[in-house]
């Protein structure tokens, strides 16, 4: 693959001219809160997520599973497309040392999303290129024009002049476990439509198991259905023959350990590249990381107990006059919940708060030194990669 793709560790840093509110002062035990914080009862303190209880004795029920994954194969094919692309770049020669262009092809995999021309891809396929050429399964070729792109989420959208394809229904990988099986479609190494099959192995997958680029988001979901160079942007399916991932990544130093894009994610970033071309994104104004990253020590001065349970993301750093800053966040406070959902990990509020919306209003749920309290913030604007 042409780039490798990762996971934003911050939620952005937004500036504003605002001066920061003056605190105010809990009588019991000096804890200081914003202004407009809400206090919490404990009884109303969300409680970590319930583990399912383990299975009583005897033998554990497995559903019964197709024993080919042929149907699967055959009725998606026709929707799985090649990509080839050009691309130039310039290389100075070792001898002459003067410059000169070299033509750089390319190959990846992507997929029908609309039966009016609309293929789904990874960005790193088409980044940069001067042309993409789509080759349907029937042979038939089509100049591309790639009208989105979002280098973070790994995820582009290219449009052919082609009517009535076969789009490839879209699942919800919210809904896959661990366990099940899944089915991929892809061009690795130039062998078209090769289809492979294996199970969901993980979900959730981070920066931490993925090192890849640091300015991404990404919640990707690991399979162990054979993934290869040329296999990127194709469709990861479920045993209805939907599309629940996009193959993204792979390990180089590992077999049977792929990566995918939960295509829950494509389905929300899909109409605003449509529209738009890219996505803009709103953010907090913070720095974050896992609860469970914390020291003993870092622990103890936040007053989370030695053995409590508490999942969220904790603030490491506010951006001087942003939207944070503004609503009173404070470094080590502890968000819990976003408008209602509860936050397992960082990676989940810099989703959650990179889509909300630019200038949207919402409510989090915040620990503070044992005080739990509910605060109103109004999201900022994320600025782009460039620093724009």
């Amino acid at each position: 693959m042409a780039r490798a793709a990762g996971i934003l560790v911050a939620a952005g840093l937004i500036a504003a001219a605002c001066s920061r509110p003056t605190r105010t002062h809990d009588d019991e035990g000096g804890v200081s809160l914003p202004p407009v914080a809400l206090a919490v009862s404990d009884s109303a303190v969300m409680p970590p997520l319930a583990l399912a209880p383990p299975p009583s004795t005897g033998s554990v029920f497995v559903r019964g599973e197709p024993v080919s994954f042929a149907p699967i194969a055959h009725a998606a094919d026709p929707s799985v497309v090649t990509i080839n692309t050009v691309s130039e770049e310039v290389e100075i020669s070792p001898f002459s040392h003067r410059r000169r262009p070299r033509e750089v092809r390319g190959l990846g995999t992507g997929f029908v999303a609309d039966k009016n021309g609309v293929i789904l891809t990874n960005n790193h396929v088409v980044e940069g290129a001067d042309s993409v050429l789509v080759k349907l399964s029937d042979e038939r070729e089509f100049q591309g024009k790639v009208v989105g792109t979002d280098a973070p989420t790994d995820i582009a959208v290219v449009r052919i002049d082609a009517k009535d394809l076969r789009a490839l229904p879209l699942g919800d990988s919210d809904a896959v476990e661990v366990g099940d099986w899944v089915v991929a479609i892809g061009n690795p190494f130039g062998l078209s439509h090769t289809v492979s099959a294996g199970i969901i192995s993980a979900k959730g997958r981070t920066q931490r198991d993925v090192p890849l680029d640091p300015a991404g988001y990404y919640d990707f979901i690991q399979t162990d259905a054979s993934i290869n160079p040329g296999n990127s942007g194709g469709p990861l399916l479920n045993l209805k023959g939907q599309v629940v991932g996009m193959n993204s990544a792979i390990r180089g130093d590992a077999q049977g350990i792929g990566f995918a894009i939960p295509i829950n994610m494509i389905k929300q970033l899909l109409p605003m590249l449509l529209r738009d071309g890219h996505v803009t994104r709103s953010a907090l104004g913070v720095h974050i990381i896992d609860v469970h990253q914390l020291t003993a020590e870092d622990r103890q001065a936040l007053k989370l107990g030695e053995n409590e349970q508490i999942s969220g993301a904790v603030i490491e750093d506010v951006a001087p006059h942003g939207p944070a800053a503004r609503a009173g966040l404070e470094a080590g406070d502890v968000i819990v919940a976003f408008d209602g959902q509860p936050i397992e990990r960082s990676a989940q509020l810099q989703w959650l708060a990179s889509t909300a919306g630019v200038g949207r209003s919402a409510t989090l749920r915040v620990r503070r030194a044992g005080k739990v309290f509910d605060l109103g913030v109004t999201l900022g604007r994320l600025a782009d990669r460039a620093g724009k």
